[in-house]
């Protein structure tokens, strides 16, 4: 249940339209639905401004199934983060609505419906192509949360001159998520050509030495540019959701 749905029901009851029994039905399940397995928290949207987000890795399809039908008898928008290809296949034959999309490995419910929250424009920028999976968790999860997000690839220190064409780009944005491997430069170079927050993504992709995403999360920790906060290592949806607050039109 969201903030407006919860307006709407308190306003039923004080107009007599809604028996006070009726209210507390609808507001059973609040602030947790109880599966046994799992505790599915209805009341976070309430709380935070988006409903619980579902970690699919780990999970079986049995669980996410019991899961989704929980929140979606209850929410219009779902986000299912890290969710195997094999595995989406197969909740798409229960919840037909649903869209997998699977650079990303996520599945979202009511991505095209959701309101537009946002001040201004949130910058996904990735340092290369191999950088594209985390940038896209970044970009669909600020997305359902209700914001304009624009995306630019494949444009990393190796040649400057790709990000510098998008100058004008750069200056209209309210909010960079920033994701890069090997070295993890590219944040501070944004970093330095904005006056807006750069949140870094380090990601795992490079050679040996870059210890798994290790060296890049530590140079990004590094940064010599002001503004810049960092994210854990393939983090794109905790990028996403810190852009999608910083940006969140109240």
């Amino acid at each position: 249940m969201d903030p407006g749905e919860l307006t709407k029901l308190l306003e039923e009851v004080q107009a007599g339209r809604l028996s006070i029994a009726e209210a507390q039905t609808r507001l059973l399940h609040l602030p947790f639905e109880n599966l046994g397995f799992a505790h599915v928290d209805h009341h976070r949207h309430l709380r935070q401004g988006f409903p619980e987000v579902v970690f699919a890795a780990g999970k079986s399809v049995e669980q996410l199934q019991a899961i989704l039908t929980a929140l979606s008898q209850r929410t219009q928008q779902i986000l299912v983060t890290r969710l195997a290809p094999d595995k989406a296949n197969q909740l798409q034959e229960t919840f037909t609505a649903a869209v997998y999309h699977p650079e990303a490995q996520v599945l979202t419910f009511g991505l095209d419906q959701a309101t537009d929250r946002g001040r201004g424009l949130i910058l996904v920028i990735s340092a290369g192509t191999s950088d594209m999976p985390v940038a896209e968790e970044a970009r669909l999860t600020a997305q359902i949360m209700g914001n304009r997000v624009e995306s630019i690839y494949d444009v990393g220190v190796a040649g400057l001159h790709r990000l510098l064409a998008y100058k004008e780009k750069l200056q209209e944005a309210s909010v960079f998520v920033v994701v890069a491997g090997m070295e993890g430069a590219l944040p501070s170079v944004v970093g330095g050509l904005v006056q807006r927050p750069v949140i870094a993504v380090p990601t795992s992709i490079g050679y040996g030495a870059s210890f798994g995403g290790l060296a890049a999360l530590l140079g990004m920790l590094n940064s010599c540019a002001s503004g810049v906060a960092v994210v854990n290592i393939d983090n794109g949806f905790g990028a996403g959701y810190i852009a999608a607050l910083i940006n969140r039109r109240e």
